[in-house]
């Protein structure tokens, strides 16, 4: 029975991750299939654990990765150690949430709870290929200005709920579905493609041609969508991925290829010239947005090397356990280069390094990139060893589940160079491993060997303890759901649009009565300054004095938590200057600079920064100091148009 509860867990690990979405949260996509994904870990270590209490031994199979992924765990967890930012190594980025310590140890955990039991990842394949079908289908009405998305959250069946500032969020011009980005929807659909593929060839084995056209449907179907996505990275590792299959089965079989598998070489020609005649007029265009004819856009891969490079900077600053897992958002700007003020997303928040090797190396040094190239070259070497390739592709594909289950897998490493991981990727990326594993078989107890009876003291004891503890976690996970649900509608109330800041501090209260997530206080720190300064406005000073010293408390919080987090030092000076507003005490312009120099030390290239100080200094009339930093603004962006017409204003006073 316990056999069959760890079957149906993960079979639903892979039918939903990809499709769960919720518009009430504060981020659609990964929030919740993080969640999700904590919560099925919960449930399947409830269940494994159960499982040795009732055979009474320990059920743990060991595999020969442990090596190498014992010491990826532990540059983790080093990392997150040293980290400048505990709270965000451990939870991951708020916003992003993948990646974390946490997640890491979700992943591995189902890594051996699936290579520890009996858990046939045949059916799951299948699951995982039935997924990415409705994951299709449901993005396809968006292509065609009819998203489903708008039509079940917003009640209008067209595109426009979506943001049309940027192309990524345009499923009409680059499709993604319930992935959340147009390249996390190629990625996906990449493993799947060579899932598909596998279980093409698997019933071409059994009736040559009579069984094929379901897969052949849906090969066709994947790799049209992944054209939708225009994801480029996508779109290389399929085509990498079936060119060294080919060119393994080019030195093996000689002639045989061309003679008994003309129905791929024809597959790879026409997904090859289809996708020349496709993206001819695409090539140029970046991994995340698509062509537009305004010049001030800059070209995507141009921002991603100046973003690689100071990636390698922070590599170079932090050696052995970089920044800590997941700080790349904070650490990025210590190194960020003035190159990057020249862009058309110089004001953007990059909380990846856009390519995961480079991401590791930022936030977890060479230790923890060594370890994690350890783990991958460790894993294919393995996958090579016992797949015996040679002698299967010569017995005309007798056993198809190696190559190309390593297939799929190195899809994600093609699409991780380009990008980062995603909660659906890693799901394939710590998973993949314990599939081929798994073929060894396992020595683990079987249901007719698990009983309650007979159990000890001791061991009810035990019983109780998992229990409580697993109750324990799905509450907290529970609590996690709400308290973000909180600050999402805390985020609408804060909107320009509305400015309805007393519920929206009511709202960020209970999120953070519910989890003391340092993203919350710094919000709740913004709205208590603004109702501060309306207080003053209706002469209510001594409520404006109680939410000054509320605000100032919740901002301490934030930085007490994340002392390098420049968004938070953000925060304290604009906090300071609406309580100047409120106050019109000079000292809080005073303090505001104190911030400034700080925020400064850990942004050195940050043209805003010496913008916001030329505006400070400019208040408490000092002329010369204000001139200096807004000429060191305009020094780091000489297009910043808004410093340009500061200057201007700053001279005519100087000269009057």
């Amino acid at each position: 029975m316990i056999n069959k509860i760890l079957q149906f867990l993960y079979c639903l690990l892979f039918l939903l991750t990809p499709l769960i979405m919720l518009p009430n949260t504060s981020e659609l996509f990964e929030f919740n299939k993080m969640l999700f994904i904590y919560l099925i870990t919960v449930l399947i270590a409830f269940f494994w654990l159960l499982k040795m209490i009732f055979a009474k031994k320990i059920i743990f199979n060991k595999t020969p990765l442990d090596a190498a992924i014992f010491l990826f765990l532990l540059s983790q967890v080093l990392s997150t150690v040293f980290s400048i930012d505990r709270h965000t190594s451990l939870f991951g980025y708020y916003g992003r949430f993948n990646g974390g310590l946490l997640s890491i140890l979700s992943y591995i955990i189902l890594f051996y709870g699936f290579v520890s039991n009996q858990v046939d990842f045949k059916k799951i394949l299948k699951i995982s290929l039935l997924s990415s079908i409705l994951v299709i289908l449901w993005g396809l009405p968006g292509k065609f200005g009819h998203d489903l998305t708008c039509l079940i959250f917003m009640k209008r069946f067209d595109n426009l709920c979506w943001s049309t500032e940027t192309n990524v969020f345009n499923p009409a011009e680059r499709m993604f579905s319930t992935l959340g980005q147009p390249n996390w929807l190629g990625a996906y659909l990449a493993i799947n493609f060579f899932i598909g593929i596998y279980f093409l060839i698997n019933q071409y084995q059994i009736s040559k041609i009579k069984n094929i056209y379901l897969p052949a449907i849906y090969l066709l179907l994947n790799f049209l969508t992944i054209l939708f996505t225009k994801s480029r990275s996508a779109l290389i590792s399929v085509v990498i991925g079936l060119l060294i299959f080919f060119v393994y089965r080019y030195f093996s079989l000689i002639k045989k290829i061309l003679i008994k598998y003309k129905f791929f070489l024809l597959l790879i020609c026409i997904i090859f010239l289809f996708s020349i005649f496709y993206f001819r007029n695409y090539f140029p265009i970046s991994n995340n947005h698509s062509p537009t004819s305004n010049p001030s856009v800059t070209e995507s891969l141009d921002i991603r090397k100046i973003v690689w490079k100071g990636a390698i900077d922070l590599g170079r600053k932090y050696p052995l356990f970089g920044t800590g897992v997941e700080t790349f958002a904070y650490s990025y700007y210590f190194v960020r280069p003035k190159e990057h003020n020249l862009t058309s997303e110089w004001d953007f928040i990059y909380n990846k390094a856009h390519n995961e090797y480079l991401n590791y190396l930022a936030t977890t040094g060479f230790i923890g990139l060594g370890s994690y190239l350890l783990l991958i070259f460790s894993f294919i070497y393995y996958s090579l060893k016992i797949s015996n390739f040679k002698f299967q592709i010569s017995n005309q594909f007798q056993n198809p589940k190696y190559p190309f289950l390593l297939l799929a897998w190195l899809t994600i490493l093609i699409t991780n160079f380009f990008g980062f991981s995603t909660t659906t990727i890693n799901l394939f990326f710590y998973l993949i491993p314990a599939f081929i594993v798994s073929l060894r078989g396992t020595s683990e107890a079987s249901d007719e060997a698990i009983s309650s009876k007979n159990l000890n003291v001791y061991q009810w004891g035990v019983l109780f303890l998992l229990l409580s503890s697993t109750l324990y976690l799905l509450f907290s996970i529970s609590i996690y759901w709400l308290a973000d649900s909180y600050y999402a509608k805390a985020l609408q109330y804060l909107n320009p649009q509305s400015n309805s800041y007393q519920q929206a501090v009511y709202d960020l209260e209970r999120a953070y009565s519910l989890r003391k997530e340092p993203v919350y206080a710094d919000r709740l720190s913004t709205a208590l300054a603004y109702l501060s300064v309306l207080a003053s406005y209706q002469k209510e000073k001594e409520i404006a004095k109680k939410l000054v010293t509320t605000s100032q408390y919740y901002n301490e919080m934030s930085l007490k938590s994340s002392p390098a987090n420049i968004l938070y030092w953000k925060t304290k000076v604009k906090n300071q200057l609406l309580f100047y507003q409120s106050t019109l005490d000079k000292k809080e312009l005073h303090k505001g600079i104190e911030s400034l120099n700080q925020a400064v030390k850990l942004s050195p290239n940050d043209p805003k920064l010496f913008y916001y100080l030329s505006f400070f200094y400019q208040t408490l009339v000092l002329e010369d100091q204000a001139l200096r930093n807004i000429n060191r603004s305009i020094e780091l962006k000489p297009n910043y148009q808004e410093a340009i017409d500061f200057k201007t204003e700053l001279l005519k006073k100087v000269k009057d």
